[in-house]
């Protein structure tokens, strides 16, 4: 059962909220999960408790509690217009702090894992070069990783896009993660568009499914 705490950004001091779920089998580490620019809607609750159910400790940051506490928004023009609003004022600092936050909470436990889906993919790719303390990062179609690129993972990263991703190129950002970091594996999705883990009509099954068998295998794989 989720339950919504609050935790402390040390960049800054503020509280912000975070939905919290513990395992629901034995704790294998923990997981952070970023969402996209809606908020913390739907889609994201039902990834905390998919991770919780493969025995995972979950936090989901609210990530624009510093522009509108408990902000969630259709996933349509007006709210992807408000959430990509959102986003340009948090920064790229806050975001980082926030996530050390929810690291350090989870971390005496155990290993700590990120996955990042669009604005938190994004944020997944940076924090895998400025947090610490996290064991690997899988991020989902992040718009600002191939901008990103020059940054230095210190953990294990994989990325994954949409071939008919409308919004980000995705062989493009393949290269651009690629020609920096040839060993980071950038999984390109032929059947699938943007935002494809929330199973919608740019979703094909077995893309979804392998995305999510690559994720688990990948926080299976480094242990802490």
């Amino acid at each position: 059962m989720s339950e919504s705490i609050s935790l402390t950004s040390p960049i800054d001091g503020f509280k912000f909220d975070v939905l919290h779920q513990l395992p629901t089998s034995a704790r294998r580490g923990g997981v952070i999960i970023v969402q996209e620019v809606f908020g913390i809607d739907a889609y994201v609750t039902a990834d905390v408790a998919r991770w919780s159910s493969l025995g995972f400790e979950v936090l989901a940051p609210s990530m624009f509690d510093r522009q509108e506490r408990g902000f969630v928004a259709s996933h349509d023009a007006e709210g992807l217009q408000t959430g990509l609003k959102y986003a340009r004022e948090n920064g790229e600092d806050n975001p980082i702090s926030d996530i050390q936050a929810c690291i350090d909470t989870l971390r005496a436990k155990g290993p700590v894992y990120i996955v990042g889906y669009c604005y938190g993919g994004t944020v997944a790719w940076r924090a895998a070069s400025r947090a610490t303390g996290l064991s690997a990062v899988s991020s989902y179609y992040g718009s600002g990783v191939a901008a990103s690129a020059s940054l230095e993972p210190y953990c294990p990263v994989i990325c994954h896009f949409g071939a008919k991703d409308p919004y980000i190129p995705a062989l493009e950002s393949k290269t651009a993660i690629n020609a920096v970091h040839p060993d980071v594996p950038v999984y390109v999705y032929e059947n699938s568009g943007h935002g494809f883990n929330n199973e919608g009509s740019d979703s094909d099954p077995l893309d979804v499914r392998l995305a999510r068998q690559r994720t688990l295998a990948l926080f299976e794989r480094y242990p802490g």
